[in-house]
């Protein structure tokens, strides 16, 4: 029954004289007693008074049902690029029926067991056997388990993580906790532990992100964990899906706040070079107040709305979800391309005012500064952006919109007459052309040489 996957249980009886149960009674009271070895020494009371000729009453076998979609969804997640181990209180027989009917491990895929082993040279010998068997999944049960990670633990976890399936079996809350954890330390890799019980919340706890699985056995690992779901399968969804969103908007947030902070800092910088670094502001005022919040915050914003792909093609093609392992999104490199965007924006923007104007200041230069600076961020937004969803558009247009309309309250900063000359508006168009035009021409230019991914799918 073991065999087929079912919990089992066997149940027994043994009839004890008078003398008997009094001989045990006193033993295990005096073992409850004890202040070293407590639980050993009550184990070993009934094992050697209770757990011997026993009249057998019968078996039980419970079968515990895979969840809807198990199957495809480990499919999924292993295309994706993510390594799957699973950590169960299970006996070894259940453990593998289970493994194999999730498809976990293939039924013609070799699967190396480390089962009662209780020696270091037989740990040593099996984990050498392993290292040779780079195609097999693991099977190792508890007890190995703790004389591998006491006496092995190195060589125990570089084999390990680069084995396709590592199943262990009667492992318990700690144990879990404790794989969990080295995994972290060794890969330096992001460790995402899901469960369904009470003995499961030490090792949700122990993961980069914890899953709980809201299910029969309550609400514990729910309570304990960073996300909550109903089944199983909502796991795919969760990472393909939300999680490539997540990344994806957060790094190009993170992006636009470093540029948008980052330009105007350039700005004063160049005014102050050319003022012979006389201390003063270059925005002041209501000027700098809205650049911070009516000029540029919707838009920035609003690219918490952008998606790459639909989620029917990150679904369809779960190994996109491997370029984000990378995190070329948000790395070094792209830091400092953003950086040095950045930089050169903000020197010709500033510069070129005070070039074209004639004048390192004055409302004139002030007002072909900051107009080129509004509009170089709403366009820098646009042309990042790779759907279009209605609120953006909305946040594009309705702070460009804004921002005219305020002009013509802005006298105190701008010189109003100069503003409503050609002379202003071809300034403004020129200085933005040259600040924009070479950054998003080595954009396409680097999509063209080494396309990403999402756009081959999307045909773009």
């Amino acid at each position: 029954m073991a065999r087929e996957g079912l919990r089992t249980l066997v149940v027994g009886r043994r009839n004890l004289s008078d003398l008997q149960y009094q001989s045990f009674s006193s033993a295990y009271k005096e073992a409850s007693l004890s202040l070293q070895d407590r639980e050993a020494g009550m184990a070993a009371i009934i094992k050697q008074h209770l757990e011997h000729d026993l009249e057998l009453l019968g078996v039980t076998g419970v079968e515990d049902r895979l969840q809807r979609d198990v199957k495809p969804s480990l499919e999924l997640l292993r295309n994706a690029g993510v390594k799957i181990w699973m950590l169960t209180g299970d006996k070894v027989e259940t453990a593998r029926c289970v493994a194999i009917s999730a498809r976990l491990v293939g039924r013609g895929q070799t699967i190396h067991t480390m089962a009662r082993i209780t020696t270091k040279a037989l740990a040593s010998d099996s984990l050498e056997q392993l290292r040779n068997r780079p195609e097999a999944a693991l099977l190792i049960d508890g007890e190995s388990l703790a004389l591998v990670l006491r006496h092995f633990r190195t060589q125990f976890i570089t084999i390990a993580v680069k084995l396709p399936a590592v199943i262990a079996c009667r492992c318990s809350p700690t144990q879990k906790a404790e794989v969990a954890t080295l995994i972290r330390t060794h890969t330096k890799k992001r460790v995402c532990c899901i469960g369904d019980g009470g003995n499961d919340v030490s090792m949700i706890q122990a993961a980069d992100v914890g899953i709980g699985i809201v299910g029969k056995e309550g609400r514990q690992a729910s309570l304990a964990a960073d996300f909550s779901v109903t089944q199983f399968c909502h796991l795919t969804k969760l990472l393909v899906w939300h999680g490539r969103n997540s990344y994806k908007r957060s790094a190009k947030l993170g992006q636009f706040i470093i540029h948008r902070g980052l330009i105007i800092a350039v700005c004063q910088t160049m005014y102050n070079i050319a003022g012979r670094f006389d201390p003063k502001g270059l925005f002041k005022d209501w000027l700098l107040v809205g650049y911070a919040t009516v000029y540029t915050t919707a838009p920035v914003f609003s690219l918490v709305l952008d998606r790459d792909v639909d989620e029917h093609l990150a679904n369809l093609y779960p190994e996109l979800y491997k370029e984000l392992k990378s995190g070329k999104s948000l790395s070094y490199r792209s830091f400092l391309t953003w950086v040095l965007v950045s930089v050169y924006q903000g020197i010709i923007i500033q510069g070129l005012s005070q070039l074209l104007v004639g004048a390192t200041d004055g409302p004139k230069m002030l007002s072909v500064s900051f107009t080129v600076l509004i509009l170089n961020e709403l366009i820098m937004v646009a042309v990042s952006v790779t759907t279009w969803h209605p609120i953006m558009i909305a946040s594009i247009v309705g702070t460009g919109a804004i921002y005219a309309a305020s002009v013509p309250f802005l006298g105190e900063y701008f010189d109003l007459k100069y503003v409503a000359s050609w002379s202003w508006a071809w300034r403004v168009a020129a200085i933005a052309a040259i600040s924009l035009v070479p950054v998003w021409g080595g954009k396409l230019i680097g999509r063209a040489v080494k396309p990403p991914s999402y756009r081959k799918l999307r045909g773009i």
